[in-house]
């Protein structure tokens, strides 16, 4: 079944997301100045600790199903995903998670940019380009036919670099446990809410509770 959302907004919706794009914009050129420098600084430390390109390439669903580049720096070896099979039985979540303790595809660098988060800061460019928000439910890789029908209703919205989960629960959470919050936040979307997330991040990654 597919999960691409088709539908216009209604006049209400249509002000707020244009609100909602608007501080987005503002917000990322107040930081882009600073976060180039950052994610510079990363990136040569990702290429020293790990032989290929600094910067990993993927493949999510957005919002209304439209498929997407996202960026981020990259955290594992460059084969990280032709190892993924190798280390399948070590995997801890139920599926379409996969995680495995002490990963070691995992380098060094990789294991700081996640934990403080840093490894997502090239979303950025993607806030710019318009596929995605400050604040949203999390891009899946998952092609939009492999959604179920409830599933669906986090396509309303652009996906975000931050979310309700990841203040909540962070990795701590099933897919589907996620994927409720998701629809919560959907529901209840306004630019107050956008920015208590916001706030509330910058708290979690201070407090290093990230990876």
């Amino acid at each position: 079944m597919t999960a691409t959302v088709v539908g216009s907004l209604a006049p209400g919706d249509r002000r707020a997301d244009a609100a909602k794009r608007a501080v987005d914009l503002l917000l990322c050129l107040l930081v882009l100045p600073a976060m180039v420098l950052v994610i510079a600084a990363c990136a040569v430390a990702v290429r020293v600790d790990s032989p290929g390109s600094p910067f990993f390439c993927q493949w999510r669903t957005g919002r209304d199903g439209r498929r997407f580049r996202m960026w981020k720096l990259r955290t594992m070896v460059i084969d990280a995903e032709e190892r993924k099979a190798e280390l399948a039985h070590l995997n801890v979540l139920p599926p379409p998670d996969f995680k495995v303790p002490d990963d070691p595809r995992i380098t060094r660098v990789g294991r700081f940019l996640r934990k403080t988060s840093l490894d997502e800061l090239p979303q950025l460019l993607n806030v710019l380009l318009g596929d995605m928000s400050l604040v949203g439910p999390r891009p899946t890789s998952f092609v939009p036919e492999t959604y179920e029908l409830w599933h669906t209703q986090r396509l309303e919205v652009r996906p975000g670099i931050t979310g309700l989960w990841q203040v909540r629960a962070r990795n701590g959470s099933t897919f589907d446990e996620r994927l409720r919050l998701d629809i919560e936040y959907v529901d209840h979307r306004s630019l107050r809410l956008d920015l208590s997330l916001l706030w509330a991040t910058v708290a979690a990654v201070a407090n290093r509770t990230g990876e």
